[in-house]
């Protein structure tokens, strides 16, 4: 394992340090610094959609989840845009359970626990198959989802469609970008055997850095 580590180039696992220390620094700021409009409910479409595209970046437990997905999917090549589209599907689903007034217990934990679940899953270099990416995703992300509810029960109708549409297109934005960085990468060479196993460790960091906090 030691001999596999060092062919992890030093601007890597500066890159590792770097994310660990960041998530570190998000994970303990105020509960309010997952909303965008400071903890203010979003009045309008456009304060609305603004909050929407910046809860799953400024929830860094969230993008960290949403960057996972995007390798899942640069990892099937066959129908593999299915994962994020059962993520963001899901989030809007959990969503909506919020909206319901449906209790989810724990959500935090498990949004956290989903971002571990996913790290060992990298560090083990073993990935499921595509179903069992599909289904893992979606459950990940009713909890995702229920997270992002809190942002936005009770807004009129108006913000709160904008907001659905803003998480929504965020989501898929950023999990394409990094199935795209991911398959270019791959094409030019530039990862090695234990790159997936490296990526897995610093998700386990951050998962267990919000579960901790949390």
């Amino acid at each position: 394992m030691i001999l596999k580590m060092k062919s992890v180039s030093g601007r890597a696992i500066a890159l590792g340090l770097s994310i660990g220390i960041f998530s570190l620094a998000i994970a303990t700021q105020p509960a309010f610094a997952h909303h965008a409009m400071g903890g203010r409910m979003p009045a309008n479409f456009f304060e609305g959609f603004i909050t929407g595209l910046a809860h799953p970046i400024i929830g860094f437990d969230h993008f960290a989840f949403i960057i996972a997905v995007g390798l899942f999917a640069a990892l099937k090549p066959q129908k593999g845009w299915w994962i994020p589209v059962a993520f963001v599907i899901a989030t809007l689903g959990g969503t909506g359970l919020h909206l319901l007034k449906l209790n989810i217990p724990f959500s935090e934990a498990f949004v956290a626990a989903s971002i571990i679940s996913v790290g060992l899953l990298f560090a083990a270099n073993c990935t499921p198959a595509l179903a069992g990416a599909i289904a893992f995703s979606a459950l990940a992300g009713i909890f995702h989802g229920y997270a992002y509810g809190e942002s936005i029960v009770g807004a009129e109708p108006t913000p709160l469609i904008a907001y659905l549409m803003g998480f929504a297109a965020i989501q898929l934005a950023i999990a394409s970008g990094v199935c795209w960085g991911w398959r270019a990468l791959q094409t030019k060479g530039s990862l090695t055997a234990s790159s997936l196993r490296f990526v897995g460790l610093i998700f386990c960091a951050i998962g267990a850095t919000f579960l901790a906090i949390g």
